[in-house]
């Protein structure tokens, strides 16, 4: 069957029924639209967080996430199998928070300044504690949005440099740069703080 994983577990065999992305695409242009809130289900938080931390604030990230799920679905036609979904998904998401972060008045691109947005924001597992958290979101607020963006896809959402690359649009060589200037200039800022 479509969808199920039969592994050997100790002397049994189990039956994993979870259905893979393009399973739920495929119900999808069938016309099954509950498959694709399972797959909204199956993405929601990973990239709540996500734009949360590029955008800032809440708010902003439900606009980005709406916009973006909404792309999603009338695109779907267009999506191909050979691309991984989550790939394809985080392109327009990361499509969307820099169309959206360039409209706002506010040319200075926030990181994560209200503390708010920083307590709503999900899966707060990965974080830091206290007061190392504070300083280490101020001093990600101070990296260009770019690095912060190659920076955050890399080791808060722990995507390889492939997928960083299918996402965003930039070649794998020039994300490797962008995710070392933005270590380098954390590990300087943080030395700094630190010891001061």
């Amino acid at each position: 069957m479509a969808g199920e994983d039969v592994t050997l577990e100790g002397k049994r065999w189990v039956i994993a029924n979870e259905m893979t992305d393009a399973a739920y695409v495929q119900r999808i242009l069938n016309g099954d639209a509950d498959a694709f809130t399972q797959l909204v289900d199956r993405y929601y938080e990973r990239c709540a967080r996500f734009a949360v931390r590029m955008l800032g604030n809440r708010d902003d990230a439900e606009d980005a996430l709406q916009a973006t799920f909404l792309r999603a679905y009338r695109s779907l036609g267009r999506y191909q199998e050979r691309d991984r979904f989550s790939a394809w998904l985080y392109r327009i998401l990361v499509n969307q928070c820099r169309s959206l972060a360039s409209r706002r008045s506010q040319r200075e691109r926030v990181f994560i300044r209200e503390e708010a947005a920083l307590l709503n924001a999900p899966d707060q597992s990965r974080g830091w504690a206290g007061e190392d958290e504070e300083l280490v979101q101020r001093i990600l607020a101070e990296l260009d949005p770019l690095l912060r963006e190659a920076f955050v896809l890399k080791y808060v959402e722990e995507l390889s440099y492939e997928e960083m690359s299918a996402a965003t649009g930039v070649g794998v060589s020039a994300l490797k740069m962008r995710v070392k200037r933005a270590c380098d200039r954390l590990r300087a800022r943080w030395e700094y703080i630190k010891n001061d």
